[in-house]
């Protein structure tokens, strides 16, 4: 995982554009966007950043590929923060996706004076449930109607992990042989 950098605005237009990217259980977050426009809002924040602190990073193997995008978003003032992760279709289902917010919930917690994260998944998406289960999130409910999703309103999960819950680093500080 590393931050999103102007040559991935390519990879960055070519996820957001693609349908497929987004999946079955959710809807393009931006509808479709062109990459000079990606690139302007890389080049000039909007206002959006005075009440949001707003990261999107990449996801990559270790050869490199760029395998998705992972973000974090910060209210102001409240603290309240959110991520949300998402893979190339190809991709899933082999781990990354929890190891990414392993990794995310590592960072933030590590970083930031939050004491709560949380995320919404779609019901109908077991495999990303799981995925932020095995990250330590724990199911609080949920929220009725969130999202227009391919036509239908649509019923979202609200997980989280707070600080007390994590503890410790599960990723960051473990040492490869």
């Amino acid at each position: 995982m590393r931050v999103l950098e102007k040559e991935d605005v390519d990879f960055e237009a070519e996820c957001f554009n693609d349908i497929d990217f987004w999946g079955e259980h959710n809807s393009p977050a931006f509808g479709q966007i062109s990459k000079s426009t990606l690139m302007q809002l890389f080049d000039n924040p909007s206002d959006f950043q005075k009440v949001t602190e707003w990261k999107l990073f990449v996801i990559q193997k270790k050869d490199g590929t760029r395998i998705g995008l992972i973000y974090h978003r910060i209210y102001q003032p409240y603290g309240v923060t959110g991520i949300g992760c998402f893979l190339v279709p190809g991709q899933r289902g082999k781990g990354y996706g929890t190891e990414a917010t392993q990794l995310m919930v590592d960072y933030l917690f590590l970083t930031k004076d939050i004491v709560r994260i949380q995320a919404t998944t779609n019901v109908k998406n077991e495999m990303a449930r799981r995925a932020l289960e095995k990250a330590g999130f724990k199911t609080e409910g949920t929220i009725r109607k969130l999202k227009f999703v391919r036509g239908v309103w649509t019923d979202f999960h609200l997980l989280s992990i707070l600080r007390e819950e994590w503890k410790e680093p599960r990723i960051l500080t473990k040492t490869t042989r």
